[in-house]
């Protein structure tokens, strides 16, 4: 099973401000014209993701549901409320990542988005993340919620290109070296 990060940080490597807030990321400000950073294409790739509870309860304030009628599963030990239009593709789910991929795994999923700073790092621990990209945006946010948090032991990437955009942002991808 292929697991994929594919996140927008600040430069200080930031994913949201203090109180979850990621209005700096979406601003149109850093959109420059004509620029594509291949979220739709990497969206089309993935058969599911996985996110936490706080990125889960962001993404329901966007107005429309940004995942169509992808196969979204919410990690939650305390549950979540579903809206009936969007029922039939998400689901909560309480279990350590290796269960969630495993359970993904035995239904036909091959390729994981797994979004969500804690749910990001769960997965990095326990060597499920297979690889990342990072775009990172022209702005220090000086405090928030990290992208990455304190790890047992390195974990070795292979980097596998950076792209630069004309409105400032860099997006590098990279593969996890599993050892």
């Amino acid at each position: 099973m292929r697991a994929t990060v594919y996140v927008g940080t600040s430069l200080d490597g930031f994913i949201a401000r203090p109180n979850g807030d990621i209005d700096w990321l979406g601003s149109g400000s850093f959109d420059g014209p004509n620029e594509n950073y291949g979220y739709k294409a990497f969206l089309d790739s993935v058969d599911a993701l996985v996110m936490g509870r706080s990125t889960y309860q962001k993404a329901l304030t966007f107005g429309e549901w940004p995942y169509e009628s992808k196969c979204v599963v919410v990690l939650s030990t305390k549950g979540v409320t579903i809206p009936k239009e969007i029922s039939g593709s998400v689901e909560c789910m309480s279990l350590p990542p290796s269960e969630v991929v495993r359970r993904l795994s035995a239904r036909g999923m091959q390729h994981l988005y797994v979004d969500g700073g804690k749910t990001v790092q769960g997965f990095l621990a326990v060597g499920l993340i297979t690889h990342i990209t990072i775009t990172r945006l022209p702005i220090i946010l000086g405090t928030g919620i990290p992208l990455f948090g304190p790890v047992a032991a390195d974990i070795r990437l292979r980097h596998i290109e950076t792209r630069s955009y004309p409105s400032g942002l860099v997006q590098s991808r990279y593969e996890v070296i599993r050892e």
